[in-house]
């Protein structure tokens, strides 16, 4: 059974849709980002799927339990953290996560149990008698991710977990988001491509409200690679060699010793070209296979394959 199953899901705030006809399913566990740009959809569809919204159309399913017909039900197997976390800054850690503990219907007697788990997970053990409000960016965003898992959910959707940390804070939230993965499933919500790259293990990408993309972070990152190799070779009469080899299609010089060569299949040119340069005594100085950085495809995805909506 699917952890997340969303079908046909919809929604529209006065005339505007902000999500249209979105299908997809989570099968397993791992770290899913969520990725678009500002305005693309991606907060309305994490609160569909966490409850606070009521979509126009639609159904969510979380471990087949529909969030419309049993939404208490659901929200127990959840956990989420909004882009700015739902903190009580004038209370200690301590007396915040028991609090939330009471608010997960976790039993009294279990209470001190969890908390004692998640400030050991979220490496905030040393500061639970602190007051919220004394803490740093980085541990106010630890704080809230031990709210989220603090019942122990199969599912946990963080939104913009590292929005405006520094870069030591952001390392340190993605190597915890990571353990927290080891054992349920994270959605990860962002519009930070290195974010993507860096955590998740799979995509969906929205643009104006509809997925343009969804597989693997590998798959995403050679949607668009051009079929071009970059060549560098001592001999100055190459390109003409090059242009006759079979499975070339253009060579393109790109000043002094280095050409762009775009071909029919780059993994089979390439041990071609090494071993035809190897032949003709070329002096091959250097041959790399050319991709489009993850922010091309982003905005090549994101200008073609959106549908414009009604």
């Amino acid at each position: 059974m699917p952890i997340v199953n969303v079908k046909q899901l919809s929604h529209r705030y006065a005339v505007h849709w902000a999500i249209r006809d979105i299908d997809f399913e989570i099968p397993q566990q791992g770290i899913y980002g969520l990725l678009g740009a500002n305005g693309s959809g991606k907060s309305t569809l994490m609160n569909i799927l966490c409850g606070v919204l009521k979509p126009t159309m639609g159904d969510v399913y979380i471990k087949g339990i529909n969030t419309k017909d049993d939404p208490v039900m659901a929200k127990r197997l959840m956990g989420f953290l909004p882009q700015r976390p739902p903190l009580h800054i004038d209370l200690t850690i301590e007396e915040y996560l028991r609090h939330c503990a009471g608010l997960r219907l976790i039993p009294r007697g279990s209470q001190r149990k969890a908390v004692d788990e998640v400030l050991e997970k979220c490496g905030i053990v040393h500061f639970r008698k602190r007051l919220i409000r004394n803490l740093s960016g980085g541990y106010q965003q630890r704080v809230g991710i031990a709210q989220a898992i603090i019942h122990n959910p199969e599912l946990v959707v963080l939104d913009e977990p590292t929005n405006g940390l520094d870069p030591n804070q952001i390392l340190e939230i993605r190597n915890l988001i990571k353990t927290i993965a080891q054992d349920r499933t994270v959605i990860l919500s962002t519009h930070i491509l290195s974010e993507v790259q860096a955590a998740c293990n799979h995509i969906l990408m929205l643009a104006e409200g509809r997925v343009v993309f969804s597989g693997g972070v590998d798959e995403f990152d050679s949607y668009l690679v051009p079929n071009t190799i970059v060549v560098s070779v001592l001999e100055p009469h190459a390109a003409e060699g090059l242009s006759h080899l079979q499975g070339i299609l253009e060579v393109e010089p790109l000043g002094g010793t280095r050409y762009r060569v775009k071909v029919t299949d780059v993994d089979e040119m390439l041990e071609a070209i090494v071993q035809h340069s190897v032949r003709q005594g070329w002096r091959l100085r250097g041959i790399t296979a050319e991709t489009n950085s993850m922010e091309t495809i982003f905005a090549e995805l994101s200008k073609k394959n959106a549908p414009t909506t009604d």
